[in-house]
């Protein structure tokens, strides 16, 4: 059977649709495949896929990175990532797109456009990326940005940590977090000069905010359990004989359980990043440095949404379990514990919405005071975009909490608190690394918190 023929469709939508990257590994697309805007590579593999002799084998752990660089390592993920994006023999049938559809291309076509055409005028001399050095020979960069309504300047959130926020983090400190490409690929990073098309900004600022809020919610809400499940789970009576399984592991147990916990979660974190708006677009580098730095902060966010605030209990899994589970007779991982809790709690008494959840991610993420950072010019714009969409929606839906004090206020106010938290998270892992060196930990986990020595922590 044929795939669906983008020349069947006007040649402006045609021409459209080959702007947004291939949906399954980021290439060029060339059309609509199968229901879906793929390249033609994705779209001869699904055709030969659907072979009935093909029985195609994972030979890792089933959740093999799927882009420009990696599809054809792993057969198995490839087709499963064509079937959750939709893609299927039967699409053909449909022929043209529905008004609905086409109006979801339109708006994606909005941000691809913008970010092929512009900039030029704003950003940096494109000339810095024409050659990619090794981030461990690069000056790295102290950004001041100080202009953002919470007013932190670098000063007052200066972290003594090699977690990416001290201005004494050395380009040695830098390369201890080299997260493999088996985790975090930008299908290769070509050097490219836009980000967001200014003329575009400068006379639909609405607009771009609305096509933001809508990618963002889509993109929180395919890599996050459904928020009606977890719902679910906090009905349910408590799973006394789980609790207790818990309660008494031991502290080893208890590690490599909650970094496997963590490690599916940051996963999620991973997709989620690679589909913000402009983030592929930034420098591979950066890229890896703001989630290697930015992923435990955004474990909280999303803890966040899985506390049943009656309960003080999280959905871990699938077993909802109070603080006290989490229990080791070490003070300061209690204190992380304790802490973890708490923020997480701060949020949730926000009620923030889904979309709301997805905006404050980006923010977080997108964070511009992370040293050692290239692009910084390109980061604090998709920041400022974030922080427009996400004022815009937190005001049509929240009144101020106390006074003057805004919903984004407290939000914003969160942000030390996570990086404090991400600084105890590292220092306790280092110090239970000393005391259990034999203990061996999911590999992404290990790649993006591995401390080997306990001077790394000065």
């Amino acid at each position: 059977m044929r795939s669906q023929n983008p020349d069947n469709m006007p040649s402006t939508i045609r021409a459209q649709i080959e702007i947004i990257p291939c949906k399954v590994c980021g290439d060029k697309s060339s059309g609509v495949h199968y229901g879906v805007i793929t390249c033609e590579g994705c779209k001869g593999f699904f055709r030969r896929s659907q072979s009935s002799v093909v029985n195609y084998q994972c030979p890792r752990n089933k959740q093999c990175v799927v882009d420009r660089v990696n599809r054809n390592r792993c057969q198995y993920c490839r087709l499963q990532k064509c079937l959750k994006l939709g893609m299927s023999r039967d699409a053909v049938k449909f022929g043209r797109m529905s008004k609905k559809q086409r109006e979801k291309v339109e708006d994606e076509v909005r941000f691809h456009r913008a970010q092929m055409r512009a900039q030029s005028d704003a950003a940096p001399d494109s000339s810095v990326y024409d050659t990619q050095t090794p981030s461990s020979s690069d000056q790295l960069h102290h950004n001041n940005y100080n202009s953002y309504s919470g007013g932190y300047s670098n000063n007052e959130v200066g972290y003594g940590s090699p977690y990416g926020y001290s201005a004494s983090v050395t380009p040695q400190q830098t390369m201890q977090y080299d997260i493999s490409a088996d985790y975090v690929d930008s299908t290769t990073y070509e050097p490219r000069s836009t980000i967001i098309d200014p003329e575009f900004i400068s006379h639909a600022d609405g607009d771009i905010n609305d096509v933001l809020i809508k990618t963002l919610a889509e993109a929180h809400a395919n890599t996050n359990t459904k928020l009606e499940a977890v719902h679910d789970m906090f009905r349910k009576q408590p799973d006394v004989s789980r609790i207790l399984y818990y309660k008494n592991l031991g502290q080893e147990e208890l590690w490599l359980d909650c970094a496997e916990k963590l490690t599916q979660m940051i996963q999620n974190i991973i997709e989620f990043a690679k589909l913000i708006p402009g983030f592929m677009r930034l420098s591979q580098d950066d890229q890896i440095l703001l989630l290697k730095t930015g992923s435990f902060e955004l474990a909280i966010v999303r803890m966040s949404r899985l506390l049943d605030l009656s309960q003080n209990a999280v959905l871990y899994g699938d077993v909802m379990l109070p603080q006290e589970a989490f229990y080791t007779s070490d003070s300061e991982e209690m204190r992380l514990v304790s802490r973890i809790f708490q923020t997480a709690k701060s949020i949730a008494e926000l009620k923030l919405t889904e979309t709301e959840l997805a905006l404050y991610q980006s923010l977080v993420l997108l964070w511009p005071e992370r040293n050692g950072v290239r692009g910084n010019t390109e980061i604090q714009r998709l920041f400022n975009l974030s922080m427009n969409a996400i004022r815009q929606e937190l005001e049509t839906n929240h009144a101020p909490l106390k006074g003057d004090v805004t919903v984004l206020d407290t939000l914003l106010n969160n942000i030390p608190n996570f990086r404090d938290i991400s600084i105890l998270h590292m220092e306790s892992l280092s110090k239970f690394k000393l005391q259990h060196p034999n203990v061996v930990f999911p590999a992404l986990y290990k790649e993006l918190f591995s401390i080997d020595s306990q001077q790394d922590l000065t």
